[in-house]
């Protein structure tokens, strides 16, 4: 299954996860573990993954190519929503090589 991956940079790896996690449950099946500073998103179309990690948070999301660019966009903007005093930057990379899509905070289009 078609992959994209995004390593956001920020001081606050673990607190954007849990609440990002918390946020997107209403939609989707999500999961956080504290102590591994790791959680799960299970979306009707795909899925994706959140680890802490120190100075970043890494996103993954997997899904059939066409559903591919929605969930970049579903997980990156509610992120950069969160980390708006912080400037988030989510710059997603797919496994073919390409690049995929990119949220900013403000909402801007990259």
């Amino acid at each position: 299954m078609p992959r994209s991956e995004a390593r956001v940079a920020t001081d606050r790896p673990h607190r954007y996860a849990k609440q990002l996690a918390a946020h997107l449950g209403r939609r989707a099946e999500t999961s956080w573990d504290e102590d591994t500073g790791e959680g799960r998103l299970v979306f009707a179309d795909g899925t994706g993954s959140l680890a802490a990690t120190e100075g970043a948070l890494l996103l993954t999301v997997e899904a059939e190519t066409e559903h591919l660019a929605r969930l970049e966009d579903v997980v990156g903007r509610h992120l950069v929503r969160f980390g708006t005093k912080d400037e988030l930057v989510v710059a997603w990379r797919r496994d073919s090589g390409e690049p995929g899509t990119t949220q900013r905070g403000g909402g801007d289009p990259a």
